[in-house]
This record gives C-alpha cells, sequence and structure tokens, in this order.
C-alpha cells in the first residue's frame, strides 16, 4: 500500500486496490537550479512515483527516490502522488493508477519495473516518464539462445534512464573495507545481495576490485568471501526482504570471520545486523544507496561508511526538467565527477581509521576522475 507522511490518503479505483498518498509540506529546500522556479511549471504538471516491492521505508532508493520527488514537488509548489508496491504484481496496476489520476511525469524506481514501465510509456506516449537503474532497453536484438536484448535504444521514446555507474564509489567502499579489516589484524571482509542484478552486482564487484587494489597497493592479504566477480557469481537471498533467508546468508558470510560485511539489497541490512548483533562479533557493516547511519540511526554504530548513489538528486533534477515542459530522455548516469556516486563520511568510526585513509581515498577518487586509474563493472552503464 502507498504510504502517506502527512496527507490523508485520496480515494482510488476499487479494481485496482491501490492506496494514493500526497506528498506533504516541509522545510524549504536549497535552491540548487533556476528551472525550480514554480513561475516555469507548466500548467496541470503532476509528478509521479512508483516504489518496487521494497518499499518507501527501505532506507535505501526507493526511500532515496521518494526523498527526490518530495523535495522537488515541494520546490515546484505541486503535489505528487506516491504509490508503493508490495509485489511485482502490482507494478502494472500501479502504473495504471498513475495515469488514471492524470500523472504527466513518471518515476519508476528500480530495474525490475522495466517492463511494465516500457508498456505503460508506449501506451500513453504524451507523459513522461523516468526510470532508476534500468536503460528500458530490453529488445531489438537476441542473444545465442534466441532472447530478446537490448539494441542501444530505450524501447519507448518518451523514457529516460537514470543510471549510475556505482563501481566508481563501491571500490572506494571496498578500498576502505580492506584498511579497516588490515588495521584489526583480520583481514577478512565479505558482501551478499539480494538478486544477481546489475544495480546489485556492480557494487559488489567494485567492493572486491577495491579490496584487491588495497592489496596491491600495501602489500596487504585481506581476503574476500561472497561474490567471484570473474564467474559473476556468489552469495545472494533470493530477493530484497529481510527475513530468515537473508539473516542466514549473512550470518554464512560473517561465519567466515569477517569483520566487514557489504549487505547490497535494501532492507537485507537488517537482516545483517541482526546476525551481527546475535553472533556478538563487533563486525561493521557497509550500507548502499543512500547514507544507512543518517537514514537508519538504529545502526549508526555498525556502518562504518556507506557507498552512496544520488538518486534523490537524480530524481529531484529530472522532476524540475520535466515541470518546465521541456523533458530532456537522455540517460542521465551518476559518477564521482558528477557526485552521483560517492562515499558518505564515516560518522563515529572517523577517530579510528588508519592514519592516511582519507587522503588515499582522496587520491583515488582523482585518479578514477581522471582516467588515470580504471574502474568498471561488466553492470556499469
Amino acid at each position: 500500500m502507498t504510504i502517506s507522511r502527512t496527507k490523508k490518503l485520496i480515494g482510488v479505483t476499487a479494481a485496482a486496490g491501490l492506496l494514493i498518498a500526497l506528498a506533504g509540506c516541509g522545510s524549504a529546500p536549497e535552491e540548487t537550479d533556476p528551472t525550480g522556479d514554480a513561475g516555469n511549471v507548466v500548467d496541470g504538471f503532476t509528478p509521479c512515483l512508483v516504489s518496487d516491492d521494497g518499499g518507501f521505508n527501505d532506507k535505501s532508493f526507493n526511500q532515496s527516490a521518494l526523498e527526490g520527488m518530495e523535495r522537488a514537488a515541494e520546490e515546484l509548489g505541486v503535489e505528487p502522488i506516491e504509490v508503493e508496491s508490495s509485489s511485482a504484481n502490482d507494478y502494472a496496476p500501479n502504473l495504471e493508477n498513475l495515469i488514471a489520476e492524470g500523472c504527466t511525469f513518471i518515476v519508476s524506481v528500480g530495474f525490475k519495473l522495466s517492463a511494465d514501465t516500457i508498456a505503460s510509456a508506449n501506451a500513453n506516449p504524451d507523459v513522461n516518464y523516468a526510470i532508476i537503474d534500468d536503460w528500458a532497453d530490453n529488445t531489438g536484438a537476441k542473444d545465442d539462445d534466441g532472447k530478446d536484448i537490448g539494441d542501444g535504444e530505450t524501447d519507448a521514446p518518451n523514457i529516460k534512464p537514470l543510471m549510475f555507474d556505482t563501481v566508481q564509489a563501491a571500490y572506494l567502499g571496498g578500498y576502505a573495507a580492506a584498511a579497516w579489516s588490515a588495521q584489526a589484524g583480520v583481514n577478512k571482509v565479505g558482501t551478499f545481495g539480494g538478486i544477481p542484478i546489475p544495480p546489485v552486482t556492480i557494487f559488489m564487484d567494485g567492493f572486491v576490485d577495491g579490496v584487491e587494489k588495497y592489496n596491491e597497493d600495501k602489500g596487504g592479504t585481506v581476503e574476500t568471501y561472497g561474490w567471484d566477480v570473474a564467474a559473476q557469481q556468489g552469495s545472494m537471498t533470493g530477493g530484497f526482504q529481510a527475513n530468515d533467508t537473508a539473516k542466514q546468508t549473512a550470518q554464512g558470510i560473517l561465519d567466515q570471520g569477517v569483520d566487514v560485511i557489504l549487505p547490497v539489497g535494501g532492507p537485507i541490512y537488517q537482516s545483517a545486523r541482526d546476525a551481527i548483533t546475535d553472533g556478538g562479533t563487533g563486525t561493521v557493516m557497509l550500507g548502499v544507496d543512500s547514507d544507512l547511519a543518517a537514514a537508519d540511526p538504529s545502526v549508526a554504530d555498525m556502518v562504518l561508511v556507506s557507498i552512496m548513489k544520488r538518486i534523490d538528486e537524480a530524481v529531484y533534477q529530472a522532476t524540475l526538467e520535466a515541470s518546465t515542459g521541456e523533458f530532456d530522455v537522455t540517460p542521465y548516469i551518476g559518477t564521482l565527477e558528477n557526485e552521483g556516486v560517492g562515499l558518505s563520511g564515516f560518522g563515529s568510526f572517523e577517530a579510528e581509521l588508519p592514519e592516511g585513509l582519507t587522503d588515499e581515498l582522496d587520491a583515488l577518487r582523482e585518479q578514477i576522475i581522471s582516467g588515470e586509474l580504471e574502474v568498471t563493472s561488466p553492470s556499469s552503464p
């Protein structure tokens, strides 16, 4: 169901069985772009957002998208409509309902909504769409097995992909994790994911490669568990729910003796937290997508750092652009250079970091931006 933060729910069609919430008002946002002037908003502009089945309270990418949409809507002085999916079966009905509600700009949160978003966009060519973590390019060519694959063009001309080269930030996160584990004398770190899809595996690729970079630079012996970059295989929970399966998967990594773990998949960090707490190991986590220590203060004391992709900013900017009637479907790709991806601060762990680590991370960041250091993944956009 849809989550409303500050306003009463509005009615929807009974057949869809959906709840739609209007975003509420809050403190005035920072004015970062002149297109945010409410005077430039086209008549009838109605921005809308549909989550994947992780829900808006995932402390991760759905929540980040929601924050970006609400910030833009408040600045523009318009009312957004936000609908939450509880399962994949909700995606198509949710999109249909948003069209019925008069949405003129729809953001789909996540790779898993790809097919339904494309179908909706093709059926509604006068509506602008954006989708996070997906090229909206599923057809136009076939692989060796005869299955449809993309041909380099979106499957609907009115969809803007919002992509992130997260491997760059994850590389820095892996380097930091290795430095932390080496300083403790443990020399073991690990990761596990929800589903082996590009928005997940790109984090794991960067993490493992960042650990290897630390070993190369420092003559280290830090081992990684849970992901094989070459084989593109590793520990997965099969979903993004925080449940017993996710906890058991996390425990399997913890059983290797790691003192840093990277859960990649929204709410599954909660399962890692529970496994760490039950074991009393003192293992620390890395957050993904948003600054996890800030999004969920209850785990701040075990989050070393977060590997962020600024979904909030991408959604915010896309919404401002759509509001003017001059929507550009050219894909957005977040990188270290444009600050679409990056590391959060280290919070309470700052004083405990290995000497010189932050300077080393800054240097690596500049090398990646300049091209001196090539950091990529099979899942890079």
